[in-house]
């Protein structure tokens, strides 16, 4: 067994997002994999079970718990696979559903991997719970674009999407680790993904993980489709559309994460990013 290493959504290894990445990860039960996450300790590591032709069963651990499905990591292990195997489509099944992964080699040369997420979904939240929220994270209700409603939203797993009114409050982070990962394991969601609207198609996000032992994510590919989902549901921008969405410069690890939204309800959010060896 070999455990690769990648940063996703960057051309620097320096950037992005790292994630371990396991090719072949047959005969490795579930505390193999819970173990190896926790000693590679980035946010996941993906593990790939070989099936028939191109398709595999793929598993993300992170260093506190196994989610339904990571963008990063997808990613990074799809960069890998053509690194060993060549560019093309490979299908994966996941616990959050089957996913289809795209590699190609783009004109500069670099490798890069487009995914189709499942089929996103947005859901209100109550006032209680922006209240409690905010209380966690020491932010004032007078400090939200309100423009961009808080819901919760899903393309694989669970965020919540709160958005900032100036890029000032976006760059300033701090927070309880118990106790946000107690009210987010209360209500489900994976990751709270904080958001800037630069622009109608740049977007700049933090995304705190604490229920996977990781105070912050510097590129979430599942929160990037999840956040196209909610902007084609709620109509906040004109469809079909490709946004940009920035994270990590906060933490020193930029990334940078394409998200291409089909004007279809229903269908699924492509991300795209390339990946790097670390």
């Amino acid at each position: 067994m070999e455990v690769l290493r990648y940063s996703a959504f960057t051309k620097e290894a320096w950037g992005g997002n790292p994630a371990g990445v396991v090719l072949n990860a047959k005969g490795l039960s579930s505390a193999d994999m819970a173990a190896i996450a926790k000693e590679v300790g980035y946010s996941e590591t993906a593990f790939v079970l070989p099936a028939d032709g191109p398709e595999f069963d793929v598993r993300y651990f992170s260093p506190g718990i196994e989610v339904p499905f990571c963008g990063h990591a997808t990613i990074a292990a799809a960069v890998a696979y053509a690194h060993r195997h060549g560019v093309g489509d490979l299908k994966l099944r996941t616990k959050a559903g089957v996913i289809g992964v795209r590699t190609a080699v783009d004109a500069a040369g670099w490798c890069t991997a487009t995914l189709t997420s499942v089929p996103p979904r947005t859901a209100g939240v109550t006032d209680a719970q922006i209240e409690d929220l905010l209380a966690l994270l020491g932010w004032e209700a007078s400090e939200l674009d309100l423009r961009l409603p808080p819901r919760a939203t899903y393309a694989g797993a669970w965020h919540l999407v709160l958005a900032a009114a100036t890029r000032s409050r976006l760059a300033r982070l701090d927070y309880d680790m118990p106790k946000l990962t107690r009210l987010m394991e209360r209500h489900g969601w994976v990751t709270v993904n904080l958001v800037w609207r630069e622009s109608s198609t740049v977007f700049h996000a933090r995304n705190p993980f604490p229920t996977g032992g990781v105070f912050e994510d510097p590129a979430t590919g599942a929160a990037a489709a999840a956040l196209g989902g909610y902007l084609r549901d709620r109509r906040l921008i004109p469809l079909p559309a490709e946004v940009t969405v920035l994270q990590g410069h906060d933490m020193g690890r930029p990334s940078s994460i394409t998200v291409d939204i089909p004007e279809e309800p229903g269908t699924g959010i492509g991300i795209t990013g390339t990946a790097v060896p670390i």
